[in-house]
């Protein structure tokens, strides 16, 4: 069975102690690790290469910050952030949605492939 692997950043100390309370005895997940400081953050995903980061939610109808960021940098990991005092978590995760498109085998099929700007409407999932 793989396991689960998550780094544990979340702020304050006590939210962060419980976090690991509630996983420590789960079979399929393990705890590669915890950030204190949130200006290592980076690193330590760059080095513990997490499938999740738990850490802290902020502000309830925002995204966290660094959502965008740490999620276009490492698009396999994802994000759980918690807001225990206000009893609320959100999930977030990248995806990429390839798509495509039939293309006319032609000098003018392939100039109008480069000059188009592909919508939504008409493509096929792949």
């Amino acid at each position: 069975m793989k396991r689960v692997r998550v780094l544990v950043a979340n702020r304050p100390r006590l939210m962060r102690e419980l976090v690991l309370a509630v996983i420590a005895d789960q079979p399929d997940i393990e705890v590669i690790g915890e950030v204190q400081d949130e200006s290592q953050l980076a690193e330590a995903i760059e080095d513990a290469q997490p499938d999740i980061l738990i850490l802290a939610l902020d502000e309830a109808d925002k995204r966290v910050a660094q959502c965008g960021f740490l999620l276009g940098r490492y698009p396999q990991m994802k994000i759980l952030a918690l807001a225990p005092e206000r009893n609320r978590g959100v999930f977030y995760w990248a995806t990429v949605d390839v798509r495509t498109k039939p293309l006319e085998s032609s000098e003018a099929g392939i100039l109008r492939a480069l000059r188009e700007r592909p919508s939504l409407v008409g493509a096929v999932h792949n």
